[in-house]
């Protein structure tokens, strides 16, 4: 069953569970009448017939667009008497194919369950419809005079209507209001959670946020979670989690799981403070509500050695990311099932840099890999390195600068030119590309690239290379007469 509170729960003053079929039969004996969220049907749902709606869509969809409900198949609607059906004759998947085409927009929660008695001789079936926050929902058919014409209509629950004009529009305006209202109140607890991680760095650092909220909170009214409850909870969500090699940020609340802080209407486990450990924050909401933050900047330095970090940016890895993902649908998971939520979880994740000043403009993000032998590296697309700061850069001009090809190539002041440095040309005096090409000493780009390379000297029979150009200047040292080499006068230079 999807829900654990119900009109038969209210009725025999049972404490949220599972519906069973104990539960159904003493209402039946008890002649519970039918209300806006408890129908009886004493058959199995029925194919729609010629020009006639699909009963089942339109009583579920009456349903989710008022407060949601029970529909129990077995059960005579006029005497409440406990008929039962024939399990073999159910055939859930084809009810759910009829309410996906006959109903938008589409309802997620809606359940089918056959319960039956412990002897086995009598079963009914139960359709557990929440109230849904897409209301209002459209039944889409067939008119009956015109086959060939398809009507939507807005079923609610008083004894199956049709909703008015006035009803549809309060209905939409209701929808808008509740996913603004969510939205809102997401977008505050992710505020706040920045604000408290911002306040304990200084450098910028990547943080992985992320928030899981139940679809219909649990009201303040609900039990709320005891310390006991809430370390189950933390740590039944990293058993499922199982992966050791690559651990998340659940891993790192193990010393601090024993002894949550108390909060408003929640728990909260950080580790913002403690000196040499991962930046975590985690926070378990009464109502259902899930929120955790990790540093992800930290993991990836380190697994890096210093000279493997990036010249600028944030590094993040992208493995811990993955691990903190799963760790956030575990504890949503795990939370859920202790506090018994019956709706759908509305999962929001973000990767934020946080500085110590708002004003700071955050530094980009750089990914860290793991590769073959669980080696962590930076891909080579993702590197920002200077050039300059090697020495040479790779188009080979020892001044560390990229020129664009329609940029014009300016000269290298003579300060710092290095020395025996030969002259660059400069584009505003030089002849055109195709002539400099063939004369001694002039550069060229190559066709295609933005890259300068020197020009190749034109051999013709008229114009040989000298001997001396030729040959490499050690060898030319000895080879040559006229020219005695150089003699070592140092130590060093010996």
């Amino acid at each position: 069953m999807a829900r654990s509170w119900t009109r038969l729960h209210e009725h025999l003053g049972a404490a949220p569970r599972p519906l069973d079929f104990g539960m159904v039969a003493k209402a039946a004996a008890d002649r519970l009448g039918e209300s806006d969220d408890l129908d009886w049907k004493e058959q199995l749902p029925q194919p729609p017939r010629e020009g006639r709606w699909n009963e089942l869509a339109k009583d579920i969809t009456a349903m989710a667009n008022t407060r949601g409900g029970l529909i129990i198949f077995g059960v005579r609607d006029a005497t409440c008497e406990l008929v039962g059906i024939d399990p073999d004759e159910v055939n859930i998947e084809q009810y759910a194919q009829w309410v996906r085409n006959h109903v938008q927009p589409y309802l997620p929660d809606l359940t089918f369950t056959v319960l039956t008695s412990a002897d086995g001789s009598t079963s009914v079936l139960v359709a557990d419809v929440p109230a849904s926050p897409m209301a209002p929902h459209l039944v889409y058919g067939t008119a009956a005079r015109d086959k060939d014409q398809q009507a939507a209509v807005a079923p609610y629950r008083d004894h199956t209507a049709w909703m008015a004009e006035h009803q549809l529009e309060r209905a939409y305006r209701d929808r808008f209001t509740r996913a603004q209202r969510a939205e809102d109140e997401a977008h505050h607890l992710l505020a706040h959670a920045q604000e408290t991680v911002s306040a304990q760095h200084v450098e910028p650092a990547a943080y992985f946020f992320a928030l899981a909220r139940p679809e219909r909170p649990l009201p303040r009214t609900a039990p709320r979670l005891t310390r006991e409850e809430m370390t189950a909870v933390v740590r039944a969500a990293r058993r499922r989690g199982g992966d050791p090699m690559r651990p998340g940020l659940l891993a790192s609340l193990e010393t601090v799981t024993g002894n949550p802080r108390p909060g408003l209407r929640r728990w909260v486990l950080s580790t913002l403070l403690l000196p040499g450990a991962r930046e975590v924050h985690a926070e378990l909401h009464h109502d259902g509500t899930v929120l955790l933050a990790a540093s992800v900047s930290w993991h990836a330095a380190r697994h890096l050695a210093a000279e493997d970090l990036p010249d600028t940016g944030v590094a993040v890895s992208e493995d811990f990311i993955g691990a903190c993902c799963r760790d956030l649908t575990n504890t949503a998971w795990e939370l859920a099932r202790r506090l018994r939520v019956d709706s759908a979880l509305q999962l929001t994740a973000t990767l934020t840099v946080v500085t110590s000043s708002p004003t700071t403009p955050p530094p980009a993000l750089v990914p860290v890999v793991t590769g073959f032998g669980g080696f962590t590296d930076v891909p080579n697309h993702a590197r920002h390195t200077d050039p300059a700061r090697r020495g040479r850069s790779p188009c080979g001009d020892r001044t560390g600068a990229v020129h664009r090809r329609d940029e014009p190539v300016r000269p290298r002041p003579a300060a710092l030119r290095p020395p025996n440095a030969r002259p660059t040309p400069s584009t505003a005096t030089s002849p055109p590309r195709t002539a400099r090409r063939s004369q001694p000493g002039a550069f060229a780009r190559r066709p295609g690239t933005g890259i300068r390379q020197a020009g190749r000297r034109a051999v013709t029979p008229a114009r040989r290379p000298s001997l001396s150009r030729l040959v490499p200047p050690l060898a030319r040292a000895v080879t040559v007469p006229g020219r005695v080499p150089r003699q070592p006068t140092t130590d060093a230079d010996r």
